[in-house]
């Protein structure tokens, strides 16, 4: 016997969600519907000349790796002509690439090498705020009208001594105010990031439509969507709702920091209702293109709110939004420490809020989170890797987590991050760097993990890239790459694509959940701590007898293929399994 507790398990259980996939399995899935997304943070994932950043060629150099994996999408984070204040999200060219990225021709390669493979190409799409650097903001500044309007400009206040502050105590998301002082206008600009990111004028037509055009520029290119960054601060309020002055927004008791973001509530420069009239409007954008050439595009949208505010981004019930809201729930909402009966809390809570004809999405990490092995644990990753892959909807994965990869260790001297060097804390700069999950992709274990032949990398790659990487994955017959390859193919199975799905926390440890369509039924097995235990999987309807096991975390001692009876099945510490019943 094992030296943690074994513990037999029939009848505490927790109640169920039953739900269906899909309501008609007759119906042709479109190709984002069935997908799994990809995401690539460009500078990260392949350097093909050298210089230590990735770049257009690196990505185009690896995309067979992506149909390796099985996945038909990769969304690009900011590839776009930018100054690099905050890497790639202060755009200063919407309509070109970024010089360290390549070229425009290197982009149209990489669009026909994903065609030929038939890998859909998503971009990001940066709609709040653009860059001071960019022809726009220096119109701006010369008094151009047109130009001026694009950005929100206010009035400084003075206090009794003449000194003037910021026209309201608004604070950006990377800390200290939201508002910056040109002295060519002799106004304030609003920045809700950092000081090189002024935020667009929605209340303006001319940038509406601007922005629109944006999109049809990439779209008529065959670009198959968007990911839209930061949507939720896309308007203030409207101060001509307040007598023509902005509003200060109220203390939010979080903490006593006056220069952080989690000081204020921000009721005033969040969710406003405009915002999800914007998103109808760019889905008509992507209809509108849709028609001419026959490739249904697909929205996704970045937001971490409550269920009912993130429903409301799929559409209004006569007007259609987004295809995917974000679902943030694996990132925001559990932990490490969470239980089984918090997990599945989570995780039915989007499929419960969401509308019965739209699909639920799957995302544990991105490149502003921290790692899923560093997040859960490494003895984890293919547990989450199967709720990603096999809850019922669509899948995202961001580079790096099909493998495993932890967050590379950044000094205070090497943090480029502006969420992080914008604390001026070289001690505790970390717990809101980003720097840690961007780390250069593991490739092999040759010079920088295979990612650049360069002396210096742009982040440092993260240690241990010797043995965690892909190439040794590949030729391991226990590995999480082979497991995920082996989910993503799973995920095909009419039981994943088109079959109900039903979940129990049967203690605080273990969570189940069974996908079925007609006769084929799987059941998937997660142990999130390292007890052991012995686990009745009756308690399903119809399952009884021999379950198969089809796929284990690489930490298991079962073998595929292996039987095991569906009313005493031993889950071992931090176990995860998928079982088909044989009957």
């Amino acid at each position: 016997m094992p030296l943690f507790i074994m513990r037999t398990l029939s009848f505490i259980l927790l109640p169920t969600l039953f739900l269906f996939a899909f309501a008609n399995n007759d119906r042709e899935l479109e190709w984002w519907e069935t997908t799994i997304f990809y995401q690539i943070y460009p500078r990260s994932f392949m350097d093909s000349d050298g210089d230590g950043i990735g770049d257009l060629k690196g990505i185009t150099s690896r995309l067979e790796y992506l149909k390796e994996l099985g996945v038909g999408a990769t969304w690009l984070s900011p590839m776009f002509k930018s100054p690099m204040y905050d890497f790639g999200y202060d755009i200063s060219d919407f309509y070109d690439v970024h010089d360290e990225y390549g070229t425009m021709e290197d982009f149209d390669n990489l669009m026909a090498k994903a065609k030929e493979l038939d890998i859909k190409i998503v971009l990001d799409f940066v709609p709040n705020h653009g860059s001071n650097e960019s022809v726009w903001f220096e119109e701006a500044l010369k008094g151009h009208d047109k130009y001026y309007d694009y950005f929100i400009w206010e009035d400084g206040v003075e206090d009794e001594n003449g000194v003037l502050h910021p026209p309201t105590n608004w604070n950006s998301v990377f800390r200290k105010s939201a508002w910056e002082y040109r002295e060519e206008v002799g106004k304030y600009y609003l920045h809700q990031f950092v000081i090189g990111q002024p935020d667009f004028n929605y209340r303006n037509p001319d940038v509406v439509e601007e922005m629109k055009n944006v999109l049809r520029f990439w779209l008529d290119k065959g670009v198959a969507g968007f990911r839209v960054d930061a949507i939720a601060h896309l308007f203030e309020v409207n101060k001509e709702d307040f007598g023509g002055k902005l509003p200060d927004e109220p203390l939010s008791g979080w903490t006593d920091d006056p220069e952080s973001y989690d000081y204020l509530n921000h009721i005033y420069t969040k969710d406003q209702e405009e915002t999800y009239d914007m998103v109808y409007q760019w889905r008509e954008v992507f209809e509108e293109i849709s028609k001419k050439d026959g490739l249904t595009r697909v929205m996704m949208t970045e937001i971490y709110a409550s269920p009912q505010i993130t429903m409301k981004y799929f559409g209004d019930g006569e007007r259609e939004g987004a295809q995917m809201p974000f679902n943030f729930v694996l990132i925001s909402d559990i932990n490490i420490n969470s239980t089984a009966a918090e997990v599945k809390y989570a995780l039915d809570k989007f499929l419960t809020f969401k509308p019965i004809d739209k699909l639920a999405n799957w995302v544990a990490g991105n490149h502003d989170n921290n790692r899923v092995a560093t997040r859960f644990g490494p003895k984890l990753v293919d547990g989450i890797n199967m709720i990603v892959l096999l809850l019922p909807g669509i899948a995202v994965t961001y580079m790096g987590e099909e493998i495993g990869m932890v967050d590379g260790y950044v000094s205070w001297e090497d943090t480029v991050d502006p969420s992080g060097c914008n604390t001026d804390d070289p001690i505790n700069y970390v717990i809101s760097s980003r720097d840690p999950e961007r780390t250069p992709f593991q490739w092999s274990s040759e010079k920088n993990a295979g990612f650049s032949v360069a002396d210096k990398t742009w982040l440092p790659v993260a240690d241990g890239y010797e043995t965690l990487n892909v190439e040794v994955q590949r030729n391991s017959e226990k590995s999480h790459l082979n497991v995920y390859k082996t989910l993503a193919r799973l995920r095909t199975e009419p039981a994943f694509r088109y079959g109900r799905y039903e979940s129990v926390a049967y203690n605080s440890d273990i969570l189940a959940f069974k996908r079925w369509n007609e006769d084929e039924t799987y059941i998937v097995v997660i142990n999130f701590r390292d007890d052991c235990y012995t686990v009745d999987l009756t308690y399903f309807e119809h399952v009884v007898g021999n379950l198969e096991v089809v796929v284990t975390n690489i930490q298991s001692t079962k073998e595929v293929g292996d039987l095991l009876e569906a009313n005493k099945v031993d889950i071992a510490g931090s176990e995860s399994l998928v079982l088909k019943v044989t009957q």
